[in-house]
């Protein structure tokens, strides 16, 4: 888990608190804040894992905004917070990752206006991260699992077709959601004889 800032347009600054599972890159839970606490904080990790097992460990930075409170919280779910070393962010690694990530695919090209847009757009992002999005770490697979597409032949041509969707990140992403093989036109004159 870690903290992101994004600035909004009348120069204030929102906090985005993101829980991020390793095995997978799959995003558990985030929330957005405009005012930053342990009690807050405290409450995220209680929506993260409200029903379901918490995980074993949780690795933290060594940030003051999680104080006292934090990891008393964590060790009451029976987490084990493991804490980094001061200015190590490598050894957090898919979590800075995807901060990146979303900082350059989503946040450097939108103007935030309040929480509840940032919510939002974070959430349609959360959605494309997990069901298109590509990972090298995960064999260019996506975080949420998916059939491979057998290979066309070599003289196939794709005809994309674009989603339904219409989003924030389906506009600045081009996302597709289905592929037609479309024989080459010497293939389509072979068949026709």
């Amino acid at each position: 888990m870690d903290f992101f800032t994004v600035p909004t347009v009348t120069f204030g600054l929102l906090w985005l608190f993101v829980v991020l599972h390793h095995e997978r890159r799959r995003l558990l839970h985030f929330g957005v804040t405009d005012h930053l606490g342990a009690s807050w904080i405290t409450q995220q990790l209680r929506e993260a894992f409200p029903f379901g097992p918490a995980p074993r460990y949780a690795i933290l930075d060594r940030d003051g905004k999680y104080g006292h409170a934090v990891p008393v919280a964590l060790q009451t779910m029976g987490v084990k917070a493991v804490r980094t070393a001061p200015r190590s962010p490598w050894q957090n690694p898919y979590v800075e990752r995807f901060g990146g990530t979303l900082h350059r695919e989503l946040l450097d090209k939108v103007i935030v206006f309040n929480p509840t847009q940032l919510h939002r757009l974070v959430r349609e992002f959360v959605t494309y991260y997990h069901e298109d999005r590509c990972h090298l770490g995960l064999e260019k697979d996506t975080p949420e699992p998916r059939a491979v597409t057998p290979r066309p032949t070599a003289c196939a041509r794709v005809a994309a077709q674009p989603t339904n969707r219409v989003d924030f990140v389906n506009a600045v992403h081009a996302v597709f959601s289905s592929l037609v093989l479309v024989p080459a036109v010497s293939e389509s004159r072979a068949l026709m004889r």
